[in-house]
């Protein structure tokens, strides 16, 4: 298993907080994120690695990073696991393209994700898993989909072995899944978002135009490996589903990942899990929102990418950056602007020079509202309002502050 990256410190808080309510993409509401037991589950998807690490990939794990913090203030533990997906059509794309060798043109970027998310001050994954490890499980997992009549064999013209597709209909007979459920979308959306994001609705030979790839088989040039199932290599979604399976196991507490995830991908790995355990994935679906920048979403497609490398390179601080992130809520869609930035620069300094005054705010007032907006679906912008009240106006304890800015938020002052 790769090494993920440092954990930082997390100061421990007086008091404790309480669990976070998070809105859920499955349900379109807001529900309760509690851990069933005393440990939060966590799966995040992690990146395909050869655009690392973009300020959208950024805000996602963020996101999540809040999550955890207040998971850790409310008490509970936590088994967080994020898989990088290592071996797929845009990684060997972009390698045939710069005559890059795919594993070493996936090595760089996996250890520059590492270096932008020590510099962050995220906390790491428990489990960090590269698709690569795990092909002859995903395999296994494969076969025993044949096996239950939800997935079937297609027959491919430029390969000896087989296609293998997940059989959606069979799937939403037999299993607590149903097509369209986690995103509320009509079938004419999903074609659409299903060919914008790596599927092949227009692949001969399927059941459904929506059934996704499980199992590609070895074409010439492209890596693979002898398998249960035949050789060749995992499809996207059943990957995220046989690693969270293995480490997580069903109904774990939150799936989480980028608003572009939510169809096709993580409505497959559900699909995918759901028949291969008979449960759920998770309890609760979240997902953090896009950003613009020039005037469009931001995408390796479009090349529009503002690299958080690029911008320590340049001398950005990473606390600033996670501000200029945090200023806005996680689901919001928005443009990531360098007036935003030199406005998280000046916060940053403001909140560094918060001073000590007996008769002003009270830090424990601070910490309690701090909490309540985390609390509240993750409201980051409250939360920074409240610790600006502070700096404006100083408190009896700047320590405090200090403390909770880098327990709740990630900011080291």
């Amino acid at each position: 298993m790769p090494e993920s990256w440092p954990a930082p410190s997390v100061p421990r808080l007086p008091g404790t907080g309480r669990p976070p309510e998070l809105y859920d993409s499955a349900s379109q509401g807001r529900v309760s994120a509690r851990p069933a037991g005393e440990t939060a589950r966590l799966y995040v998807c992690g990146v395909t690695p050869y655009d690392a690490t973009h300020v959208g990939h950024a805000n996602t794990y963020l996101a999540f990073d809040t999550l955890q913090r207040v998971w850790l203030d409310a008490g509970f533990g936590i088994h967080y696991t994020q898989n990088i997906t290592d071996v797929d059509d845009p990684l060997l794309e972009r390698a045939t393209a710069t005559g890059v060798d795919w594993r070493e043109l996936a090595a760089g970027q996996i250890q520059l994700f590492r270096d932008d998310m020590t510099a962050l001050r995220a906390l790491p994954p428990h489990d960090y898993v590269a698709v690569t490890e795990v092909v002859d499980e995903i395999a296994d997992a494969v076969a025993t989909l044949i096996d239950a009549g939800v997935a079937y064999r297609v027959p491919t013209p430029d390969s000896a072995e087989d296609d293998v597709y997940f059989d959606t209909a069979a799937a939403t007979r037999i299993g607590p899944w149903h097509l369209g459920e986690e995103s509320n979308l009509s079938r004419d959306v999903m074609l659409a978002l299903f060919a914008e994001r790596g599927g092949d609705p227009s692949r001969q030979g399927k059941r459904d135009a929506l059934d996704p790839l499980l199992w590609r088989a070895v074409r010439d040039g492209e890596p693979s490996w002898s398998t249960t199932v035949g050789r060749g290599r995992p499809g996207w979604h059943i990957e995220c589903s046989v690693i969270a399976l293995k480490h997580l196991g069903p109904d774990f507490t939150v799936q989480g990942g980028g608003a572009d995830l939510l169809f096709p991908h993580h409505e497959f790995s559900a699909a995918h899990a759901a028949s291969l355990s008979g449960h759920p994935l998770a309890e609760v679906y979240s997902h953090a929102g896009l950003i613009s920048y020039q005037g469009e979403k931001i995408s390796k497609s479009l090349g529009n990418l503002v690299l958080v490398s690029q911008l320590r390179q340049r001398g950005v601080e990473p606390a600033a950056i996670r501000l200029a992130l945090l200023a806005h809520h996680y689901r919001a869609e928005w443009e990531w602007t360098e007036e935003g930035l030199h406005e998280a620069e000046l916060r940053l300094a403001a909140w560094r020079g918060i001073r000590a005054d007996d008769d002003a705010a009270s830090a424990d007032d601070v910490l309690d509202t701090v909490r309540e907006r985390l609390a509240d679906d993750l409201d980051t912008p409250g939360a920074l309002a409240a610790v600006d009240d502070a700096a404006a106006s100083g408190v009896d304890d700047p320590q405090l502050i200090g403390a909770l800015v880098d327990a709740l938020l990630g900011i080291e002052l």
